[in-house]
């Protein structure tokens, strides 16, 4: 099969990734073979291309966005079929024996592996997943716009879960990516008015379209105090930004896996009055049922900008560079070969 890896983890203009001919895996017992049909680019792919994620693996495939079919099944799995349709996410395995497990809080398993760092992933042809970890998806919606929400989705709907948002409450949203501009449509059908700050103007106008109140650049204040704030975009400057721009009794809660520093806080004007600063932490496999679950009563759709799996490198600078709004997406256009 085709799949990339990551030869050596450098800025992507450098093309760290390379596209390499390797054996179709075998899933061990426990787990799925998955044949690719759309694999959707997340900002972690990009940390982890550049190494601002330590590598785990070396010459790992990146990718955790995945929507393909069952096309092989290890000998102890009993409750899928060939021809499945399975959605590949970020979390992969825990440990399932740990306190944390124990008590509904998988997310932070200290021996938790993850797709497409620990583990090969959705940039190739064909994936393995355990298959207790795998999600099976709605037939009526197709392979592309589901990609997203596997990821980006998933980590928006608990980002937004952890800034505790009250019904009908203000939300401002800082970053308006492939995560924010789901979270957005989620907060939208359920009462929330919406801010959004990101230096984007693409973006600023997808935003508007999508029914967000105001749309600013990242470090304007929005228009009124908000209850709740998200930061998607990984920038450590914006941290304090956010805390002044929430209300008495607000938080701010940081989505992203990689973050770069923070400035010093000032407890009078950023802290004071009971705010709150909570950052996210993967995400549990109820949060992915859960929210696919939202996304389907409510119509939440991603905005796509499709790629050849061939592409990757480009989708990926594409990314970094800001070139579009919404999420991007591998499409697997070569012939399935098994």
């Amino acid at each position: 099969m085709q799949a990339w890896e990551l030869a050596r983890p450098g800025l992507i203009e450098g093309g760290p990734l390379r596209f390499v001919q390797r054996p179709v895996p075998v899933p061990r017992s426990d787990e799925l073979l998955v044949h690719v049909r759309a694999c959707g680019v997340c900002r972690t792919d990009l940390h982890v291309s550049e190494g601002d994620l330590p590598v785990h693996r070396p010459g790992v495939t990146p990718g955790h966005e995945v929507v393909g079919v069952v096309a092989a099944i290890g000998d102890d799995v009993r409750d899928y079929a060939l021809g499945d349709r399975v959605g590949v996410a970020w979390l992969r395995r825990t440990d399932g024996t740990c306190a944390y497990c124990l008590r509904g809080s998988e997310n932070l398993c200290p021996a938790s592996t993850y797709t497409g760092w620990d583990a090969d992933g959705g940039y190739a042809e064909y994936t393995t997943v355990p298959a207790a970890f795998a999600y099976r998806l709605p037939g009526d919606v197709d392979d592309v716009a589901l990609a997203p929400l596997l990821c980006a989705g998933i980590i928006g709907y608990r980002a937004l879960r952890r800034a505790a948002l009250p019904s009908g409450g203000r939300l401002g949203l800082y970053g308006f990516g492939g995560s924010a501009h789901l979270c957005a449509q989620l907060a939208l059908a359920q009462g929330a008015t919406v801010h959004v700050m990101t230096r984007g103007a693409a973006a600023r106008r997808l935003a508007l379209e999508l029914g967000c109140a105001s749309a600013v650049d990242a470090y304007d204040m929005p228009p009124e105090p908000l209850d709740s704030a998200i930061l998607f975009a990984p920038v450590g400057d914006l941290v304090p930004v956010a805390l002044r721009a929430l209300d008495r009794g607000g938080v701010l809660s940081v989505a992203g896996i990689h973050l770069s520093d923070t400035p010093p806080l000032r407890y009078e004007s950023e802290l004071f009055y009971e705010k709150d600063l909570r950052s996210v932490t993967s995400n549990t496999r109820e949060d992915g049922r859960e929210f696919l679950a939202l996304a389907a009563r409510y119509g939440v759709r991603a905005t796509t900008h499709t790629y050849p799996l061939s592409e990757a490198l480009r989708a990926l600078r594409d990314l970094k560079e800001g070139h579009f709004d919404g999420a991007a997406v591998l499409v697997n256009d070569l012939p399935a070969r098994l």
